[in-house]
């Protein structure tokens, strides 16, 4: 199991890499907002040699809007991990199951070089979510111990921790093969 961890403008743009296989890099919300760190971050991670992922936290509406957004910030890089962050809003909203759906498969027809996931937290997963779709892996939030989220469906990578930061595990069984299954063909 790999370790990572995911990081947005709360974090230090210097965050330490030490142990780290991978990081998700929060790039953009909705449609006018972009991470101010991203650059910076996304430096510290590449320098580091981790494979980098960035994620959109979306919200509902204007699908297409919002994913040719995302991919503007977001670096175009094959082998780079595209994410859906899918919870509610700030104003208790969230995106519909169809709008997550689509916005996944417009990420992966805009990006067919890179593959794209879905994170969302257990309780979404069991309880919101109702189509299963993850596009090419789920991200799944359970804070409970690393590697063993509460769910019964195949996951990618897991988010077990809050705690100084967002800490995560892939199953995967080493980075190479992380790279080779993030660079699909």
């Amino acid at each position: 199991m790999l370790h990572g961890i995911d990081v947005s403008a709360f974090q230090s743009s210097s965050y330490d890499t030490d142990g780290l296989s991978f990081v998700f890099i929060k790039a953009t919300e909705g449609r006018s907002y972009v991470n101010p760190r991203l650059t910076a971050q996304t430096k510290t991670g590449r320098d580091a040699g981790l494979v980098v992922g960035f994620y959109h936290f979306l919200w509902p509406g204007n699908l297409t809007a919002q994913a040719e957004y995302f991919l503007r910030h977001a670096p175009d890089r094959p082998g780079d991990i595209l994410a859906v962050d899918w919870e509610t809003t700030g104003d208790g909203t969230r995106a519909s199951n169809a709008e997550k759906d689509r916005f996944i498969r417009k990420l992966k027809e805009l990006r067919p070089h890179n593959r794209v996931v879905l994170y969302c937290n257990r309780s979404f997963w069991l309880t919101v979510d109702t189509t299963s779709y993850a596009g090419d892996g789920l991200w799944i939030a359970d804070y409970v111990r690393a590697g063993h989220p509460r769910i019964k469906a195949k996951w990618r990578f897991h988010q077990y921790s809050s705690e100084p930061h967002d800490k995560d595990v892939a199953a995967f069984a080493d980075k190479a093969v992380l790279r080779k299954w993030a660079t699909p063909r």
